[in-house]
């Protein structure tokens, strides 16, 4: 049996909403010169739901539910193509800003009653370079990469034909009664004479729904489990399903808690044009003080201190203004192409895109806001930079959106252990 996986997962660096997803898989043991069977994550996002209406896109703790186990499968590193099967335009939308490939499913398997597997089998009807599939519910957004690279181990090296992932409960089961039967209930897993304590029992294993890692030729054949096939046990914390047992809310403590927060940031660029330096200025008429109250220069602070450099940037010629705000920050004004002055301070850095979170605004942003590790804008960008940006903020420009972003920031920062 696999062994039981430590709580905090390997820190694995976040895509930058760009990539498919496609990358080499970190091994493969085969014959030299074969190609490595492709393995392929798919995550199924149907457009109609019985309870939350286009559930799977509905943001939860700053992202949309399905970029929690998007982001997870990308950083992972071990597949060949990241998916998402669905029927809806608007979910569409969104599977493509986290970088992933689309694969728009047919009404026959979008109904009610289609089940997982039809929808697979169709999949892979349609992508015959597929050998295996890690089917990803989307509705489990505390997976974290380190589960992903322990499977494709499992899948790739150890040769299992199918792992699907379990949590180890502590439940007593009992005998139900249908109603109007005259019987009594009986134990299912426990002598009543000799209760154990939980410390002195084992528990049970349950399909926890999180994912279903299966070869093409099991599936082909009906199957989502069976060949040589074993289990992968996720710990309980990670083990959230939003379809079964848990509301919205407690849904978002959990994965702010539990859930994968990603990478580290080197630097934090902050586009000022459209808010901080014309209707919206955050200076008062003598150009000397903060009057708008604004926390910008708390959440620059604490960036600071996570040791992540914060630097402005702006169309206008307004030195006068971002002096007067005393942010203690490199500035550029004057600025003609956004995009290159980071690119140059990309390579003085010796950063990646991916290390880079990015706050803008205008359309001048759009391009940079595609490219960061981590986006975001004030709640009154323009459309362009809110449809490019991973995070809208609550906050209007000039009224906290920067210590908005930047406590989003050091949250998706949060440190995990290897």
């Amino acid at each position: 049996l696999p062994p039981r996986r430590a709580r905090t997962p390997p820190l694995v660096k976040t895509g930058s909403g760009r990539s498919s997803g496609a990358r080499p898989p970190k091994s493969f043991p085969g014959p030299p010169g074969q190609r490595p069977p492709h393995m392929a994550a798919l995550v199924l996002a149907r457009g109609g739901s019985k309870g939350i209406p286009l559930k799977n896109i509905k943001p939860l703790a700053g992202l949309p539910l399905i970029g929690w186990v998007l982001r997870a499968a990308i950083d992972s590193g071990v597949f060949q193509s990241v998916w998402v099967s669905t029927d809806h335009d608007e979910i569409e939308k969104v599977a493509k800003k986290f970088g992933v490939k689309v694969h728009r499913r047919s009404a026959e398997v979008s109904k009610d009653t289609s089940s997982s597997l039809e929808t697979i089998q169709e999949f892979l009807r349609c992508h015959n370079e597929i050998d295996i599939i890690g089917h990803i519910q989307a509705t489990s957004p505390c997976l974290h990469p380190g589960d992903l690279i322990k499977v494709s181990k499992m899948i790739r090296e150890d040769g299992y034909d199918s792992v699907f992932s379990v949590v180890r409960r502590h439940l007593f089961r009992w005998s139900e009664i249908k109603k109007g039967v005259n019987k009594v209930t009986t134990p299912q897993n426990l002598d009543p004479a000799k209760r154990p304590r939980r410390q002195d029992w084992d528990g049970e294993l349950y399909e926890n729904g999180s994912f279903y890692f299966a070869k093409k030729n099991l599936i082909e054949k009906n199957y989502l489990q069976g060949g040589k096939v074993i289990y992968y046990e996720m710990c309980a914390e990670c083990s959230v399903d939003i379809d079964i047992d848990i509301d919205w809310p407690i849904a978002e403590q959990r994965v702010l808690r539990y859930g994968y927060l990603g990478k580290e940031m080197k630097l934090l660029v902050c586009s000022i044009d459209g808010w901080l330096t014309n209707g919206h200025s955050c200076l008062s008429e003598d150009q000397k003080e903060i009057s708008s109250g604004d926390r910008g220069a708390d959440g620059i602070s604490l960036l600071k201190k996570r040791g992540v450099e914060v630097w402005l940037i702006s169309e206008k010629e307004c030195s006068k203004a971002i002096s007067a705000l005393k942010l203690d920050c490199e500035v550029k004004v004057s600025v003609t192409h956004k995009r290159q002055v980071i690119e140059d301070w990309r390579n003085k850095m010796s950063l990646s895109w991916k290390e880079v979170a990015y706050l803008g605004y205008e359309e001048s942003d759009v391009d940079c806001l595609r490219e960061a590790g981590m986006s975001g804008v004030p709640a009154d960008a323009c459309a362009a930079a809110q449809k490019a940006a991973g995070y809208i903020c609550k906050s209007n420009g000039g009224h906290g959106a920067i210590q908005e972003f930047a406590e989003y920031v050091c949250l998706l920062m949060k440190t995990v252990n290897l």
